[in-house]
């Protein structure tokens, strides 16, 4: 007796399978299908347009940070509002940028090994590209690599303000750097980078405005040292969104890098502000009610339903996402637990209040608002850009998984 073989996958005429689009531009938001990212866009404009005005009227250029969007689309759209460039962490995560028009690109990292090396001097023939050294060891293998390209790479002077990460310590050591840039011919030293990243999400607004002078203070000794040894920085970059408003005031920083400021992420957002620099909450993660049963099982100990959105959805390194009603942050309900696929959400009765506030329907879609943006972003292939309760645009998140 003889067995049939069973066929192979490709021996069946199979239909497309291939996945459908989240959404597509003209359905209705409650049409998106889930876990999807969602970018307000009238929020997000206005985002885009005080950041540019603060940075003008303040005569400080704007370099927005890339790592935070990932999103051609969106660094094209600072572009065009007065943005000088914009700031990628890694040299992989620039080529999405290159390739969608960005002509000027600032590493705002070291690099280490020959491959890095040898691709920004590749992208040097294409764009205006610059990055970061601490070390005299980058600097000969940057200059090897535009030597080798026929290009030119710019070259900042990291310093340490008080991150205590990445940076040379003091003005002896930033001259002695700038002055090994200065001895290449392929290299361009455009100044000195000093961003204090430990200060970005100080929560008391006064605290962080004390550390931001610190660190303009630490910045500004430097650019003095270097002024009298005959070494000129015409560019000073760095800053962030937590730190930008004392940034743009110190009168140190040329140049500043916010990055989450178009999005407005929750852990920026418990932050205090001064007022005239708060951003809007932009972006969310839309998702859908997959059960009820413990919302309707006999006296459960807590109301509660179980979103499809979970760990693989976000990223929870700054706290779990806040459940986001039609005017903010509802505090009637809040995600309380994310497993791989799943997330918990929970009512939250007012104090004195006799019922629990209502649980979101059996299918219903709930937006959620991500605790740290910027990886989150990495779990995404696409933006869904909503207007008016309509999906106006799907924008790619083209250097989605680029951190070589």
């Amino acid at each position: 007796m003889t067995h049939a073989t069973p066929a192979s996958p490709a021996s069946l005429a199979l239909p497309d399978l291939r996945l459908p689009p989240a959404a597509e531009p003209g359905q209705p938001v409650t049409a998106i299908d889930t876990p999807a990212l969602v970018l307000d866009l009238d929020a997000f404009e206005r985002n885009l347009a005080r950041m540019q005005q603060a940075a003008s009227q303040a005569g400080v250029q704007l370099r927005p940070h890339a790592k935070a969007h990932k999103c051609p689309a969106i660094a094209l759209a600072q572009i065009a509002r007065g943005a000088a460039g914009i700031c990628c962490q890694k040299v992989s995560e620039a080529v999405p940028f290159v390739r969608a028009g960005v002509t000027d690109i600032h590493i705002s990292n070291e690099i280490a090994g020959p491959a890095k090396a040898a691709l920004l001097a590749r992208l040097a023939l294409h764009a205006r590209m610059s990055v970061c050294v601490d070390d005299a060891r980058q600097v000969e293998a940057l200059a090897a690599a535009a030597e080798h390209a026929g290009s030119t790479i710019g070259v900042f002077v990291e310093i340490d303000v008080g991150q205590g990460r990445c940076g040379v310590a003091g003005a002896a050591a930033a001259l002695r750097l700038a002055q090994a840039v200065q001895a290449h011919a392929r290299l361009a030293f455009r100044g000195l980078q000093a961003y204090q990243g430990g200060i970005q999400h100080v929560r008391e607004y006064a605290a962080r405005k004390r550390a931001a002078a610190e660190a303009a203070a630490r910045t500004a000794a430097v650019v003095a040292a270097l002024a009298e040894a005959g070494v000129a920085c015409a560019t000073v970059t760095g800053g962030g969104s937590g730190s930008v408003e004392f940034d743009l005031a110190s009168g140190v920083y040329t140049e500043i890098q916010p990055g989450s400021y178009v999005f407005m992420d929750g852990d920026y957002g418990r932050n205090e502000y001064g007022g005239a620099l708060r951003f809007e909450h932009s972006l969310f993660i839309a998702s859908t009610v997959m059960s009820v049963a413990a919302a309707t099982a006999p006296a459960p100990a807590t109301p509660r339903v179980v979103l499809d959105a979970g760990l693989k959805s976000m990223a929870v390194d700054s706290g779990l996402p806040l459940v986001w009603g039609a005017d903010g942050h509802d505090l009637a309900l809040a995600y309380v637990a994310a497993n791989d696929e799943h997330g918990i959400v929970e009512a939250l009765p007012a104090p004195g209040a006799r019922a629990a506030p209502l649980l979101p329907a059996l299918g219903s879609q709930v937006l959620l608002v991500p605790g740290h943006c910027d990886p989150t972003l990495n779990l995404y292939d696409d933006i869904v850009g909503v207007r008016g309760g309509t999906v106006a645009c799907v924008w790619p998140v083209a250097a989605r998984g680029l951190s070589r």
